[in-house]
Protein backbone atom coordinates (compact mmCIF):
# COMPACT_ATOMS: atom_id res chain seq x y z
CA UNK A 1 0.00 0.00 0.00
CA UNK A 2 1.56 3.31 -1.25
CA UNK A 3 0.86 6.39 1.26
CA UNK A 4 0.07 9.68 -0.58
CA UNK A 5 2.13 12.96 0.40
CA UNK A 6 -0.07 14.20 2.80
CA UNK A 7 -0.56 10.96 4.85
CA UNK A 8 2.63 10.24 5.38
CA UNK A 9 3.16 13.46 6.39
CA UNK A 10 0.61 13.23 9.35
CA UNK A 11 1.60 9.68 9.80
CA UNK A 12 5.22 11.03 10.32
CA UNK A 13 3.87 13.89 12.94
CA UNK A 14 1.89 11.72 15.07
CA UNK A 15 4.18 8.71 15.30
CA UNK A 16 7.34 11.44 16.53
CA UNK A 17 4.61 13.12 19.12
CA UNK A 18 3.92 9.56 20.37
CA UNK A 19 7.96 8.53 21.19
CA UNK A 20 8.17 12.04 22.53
CA UNK A 21 9.15 11.35 26.23
CA UNK A 22 10.66 14.35 28.80
CA UNK A 23 13.20 11.98 30.00
CA UNK A 24 16.69 11.22 28.96
CA UNK A 25 16.00 9.11 25.80
CA UNK A 26 16.98 9.96 22.56
CA UNK A 27 14.84 9.59 19.33
CA UNK A 28 16.33 7.50 16.72
CA UNK A 29 15.31 8.68 13.01
CA UNK A 30 16.02 5.94 10.56
CA UNK A 31 15.18 6.47 6.71
CA UNK A 32 16.12 4.21 3.52
CA UNK A 33 16.15 4.66 -0.13
CA UNK A 34 16.22 1.93 -2.36
CA UNK A 35 20.05 1.66 -2.59
CA UNK A 36 21.02 3.37 1.20
CA UNK A 37 20.04 3.47 4.53
CA UNK A 38 20.90 6.13 7.15
CA UNK A 39 19.95 6.57 10.51
CA UNK A 40 20.88 10.03 13.39
CA UNK A 41 20.15 10.25 16.81
CA UNK A 42 18.27 13.09 17.83
CA UNK A 43 17.88 15.05 20.96
CA UNK A 44 14.38 16.62 21.09
CA UNK A 45 14.69 18.54 23.30
CA UNK A 46 17.65 21.28 22.14
CA UNK A 47 16.79 19.88 18.95
CA UNK A 48 20.44 18.93 17.93
CA UNK A 49 21.30 15.39 15.88
CA UNK A 50 24.05 13.97 18.05
CA UNK A 51 24.70 10.80 16.09
CA UNK A 52 24.74 9.74 12.52
CA UNK A 53 25.35 6.80 10.19
CA UNK A 54 25.21 6.19 6.52
CA UNK A 55 25.62 3.96 4.15
CA UNK A 56 25.83 6.61 1.40
CA UNK A 57 29.98 6.99 1.97
CA UNK A 58 32.58 5.74 -0.81
CA UNK A 59 34.15 2.78 1.01
CA UNK A 60 30.39 1.62 1.38
CA UNK A 61 29.41 2.38 -2.63
CA UNK A 62 32.63 0.49 -3.55
CA UNK A 63 31.73 -2.75 -1.69
CA UNK A 64 29.57 -5.19 -3.27
CA UNK A 65 27.81 -6.22 -0.56
CA UNK A 66 23.20 -6.89 -0.40
CA UNK A 67 21.71 -4.15 1.38
CA UNK A 68 20.91 -6.42 4.17
CA UNK A 69 24.38 -7.01 5.13
CA UNK A 70 25.07 -3.24 4.59
CA UNK A 71 22.18 -2.53 7.08
CA UNK A 72 23.90 -4.36 9.54
CA UNK A 73 27.23 -2.33 9.04
CA UNK A 74 25.98 0.88 9.51
CA UNK A 75 23.68 -0.45 12.68
CA UNK A 76 27.13 -1.52 13.95
CA UNK A 77 28.80 2.07 13.53
CA UNK A 78 25.52 3.83 14.93
CA UNK A 79 25.70 1.78 17.76
CA UNK A 80 29.75 2.29 17.93
CA UNK A 81 29.09 5.82 18.61
CA UNK A 82 26.62 5.76 21.03
CA UNK A 83 28.75 4.15 23.02
CA UNK A 84 30.96 6.87 22.99
CA UNK A 85 28.75 9.32 23.75
CA UNK A 86 26.90 6.89 26.80
CA UNK A 87 23.80 6.74 25.12
CA UNK A 88 22.00 3.64 25.61
CA UNK A 89 18.17 4.27 26.16
CA UNK A 90 16.57 5.34 23.13
CA UNK A 91 12.99 5.44 20.95
CA UNK A 92 13.18 3.96 17.55
CA UNK A 93 11.44 6.20 15.21
CA UNK A 94 11.01 3.71 12.05
CA UNK A 95 9.16 6.93 10.08
CA UNK A 96 6.83 5.08 7.75
CA UNK A 97 8.39 2.41 7.20
CA UNK A 98 7.07 -1.08 8.23
CA UNK A 99 9.12 -3.04 10.74
CA UNK A 100 10.05 -5.75 8.65
CA UNK A 101 13.37 -6.63 6.15
CA UNK A 102 16.06 -4.16 6.32
CA UNK A 103 14.24 -1.82 9.21
CA UNK A 104 13.83 -5.14 11.27
CA UNK A 105 17.47 -6.41 10.76
CA UNK A 106 18.73 -2.57 11.41
CA UNK A 107 16.72 -2.56 14.96
CA UNK A 108 18.12 -6.21 16.12
CA UNK A 109 21.61 -5.03 15.08
CA UNK A 110 21.21 -2.42 17.57
CA UNK A 111 19.36 -4.80 20.40
CA UNK A 112 22.71 -6.85 20.15
CA UNK A 113 24.88 -4.58 20.54
CA UNK A 114 23.59 -2.61 23.87
CA UNK A 115 21.01 -0.28 22.75
CA UNK A 116 17.19 -0.93 24.63
CA UNK A 117 14.23 0.52 23.13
Amino acid sequence: MKLKTKDRKKFRIRNKLKKFNPNNRMRLSISRSSKNISAQIIDDKNNKTLISATSNTKEMKSSTKKKVEISEIVATKLAEQAKEKKITKIYFDRGIYKYHGRIKIFAETLRKHGLEF
